[in-house]
């Protein structure tokens, strides 16, 4: 784990631009939002969750995260049919805000096309790097 800015970026997972991490699994891949994205929300009160069996596509729309301050799309970083959902979350949605890589993931997938949707998204080294330009408001 390395801070970028004031964000917590940790090894071995992949990110997208939309504030989720994979984390590839053997044939499956578990899915949660970014330190970014929880404290961008701040308190997060309220998680709506695509069901089991549900298909993704990665950039569409996969659920909503609601919090005191917003509601914001959760937006599928990879495509693929979801096989368990975190239902925790569901409800105590806190426990985003108090650990977004560990017992606040969201949802495990069976992808459909991993190699390809990889390519879309960030390895460690360019999600450091995103993620200090976040913090400088640059990108």
């Amino acid at each position: 784990m390395v801070k970028a800015g004031e964000y917590e970026v940790p090894e071995g997972l992949y990110y997208s631009k939309d504030f989720e991490w994979i984390k590839i699994e053997g044939d499956k891949v578990r899915v949660g939002i970014t330190d970014y994205a929880q404290k961008s929300l701040r308190e997060i009160v309220y998680a709506e969750l695509p069901s089991a069996g549900t298909q993704l596509k990665q950039n569409e729309p996969a659920g909503t995260l609601e919090s005191v301050k917003a509601v914001s799309d959760l937006v599928s970083a990879i495509s693929g049919t979801i096989e368990e959902v975190n239902e925790e979350v569901q409800s105590k949605p806190e426990i985003l805000n108090e650990d977004p890589y560990g017992d606040g993931w969201l949802f495990i997938v069976k992808p459909s096309n991993l190699e390809v949707d990889l390519v879309n998204l960030m390895d460690f080294d360019k999600a450091v790097e995103w993620h200090k330009s976040q913090s400088t408001g640059t990108s």
